[in-house]
């Protein structure tokens, strides 16, 4: 845990997790804080790099979406540039939805959301066989989204 965060700034970010839409009034209200202060603090969080992006969580299927395939992938070349571009074209790819560089057996762990295994295939051409850095991958379909998000474990007080 960062040592610059106060208790008001972990309980700000524990209600925004669970919702970013509260306004600052009421922000303030739950926290025990002037909205101007929860306005500072989270102009501050926002430019200190705590608070990455304000945004929705969407249902995939509802979208078009009800495909998630979980990807290894093995680089050919851990050349600093190759693996570079790589995680480019994974990074500009919409359909990928995390991406991860690890240790291990696997390069990188990719999520993505597909809308068929039709368009699955579609993209193994675009992101992996047309590749001059992808030796090798390993596809795993989810049969269901058991649990989904980004939010961390930031305690509220009883």
């Amino acid at each position: 845990m960062a040592s610059h965060l106060d208790s008001f700034d972990l309980q700000l970010l524990a209600h925004l997790q669970r919702d970013a839409r509260l306004p600052q009034a009421e922000l303030g209200a739950r926290v025990n804080l002037s909205t101007a202060a929860v306005n500072r603090r989270l102009k501050r969080l926002g430019e200190e790099g705590v608070i990455k992006r304000y945004t929705v969580e969407i249902e995939p299927a509802a979208v078009g979406y009800p495909l998630t395939v979980i990807v290894g992938v093995e680089a050919e070349s851990e050349r600093v540039d190759l693996l570079d571009a790589t995680k480019r074209v994974f990074m500009d790819c919409p359909e990928v939805q995390q991406c991860y560089y690890v240790t291990g057996e696997w390069d990188f762990i990719l999520i993505l959301a597909v809308t068929d295994m039709a368009h699955y295939n579609a993209l193994t051409r675009q992101l992996f066989f047309s590749s001059n850095n992808v030796k090798r991958f390993k596809t795993f379909v989810a049969m269901e989204r058991e649990k989904t998000g980004m939010a961390l474990p930031i305690g509220l007080p009883d």
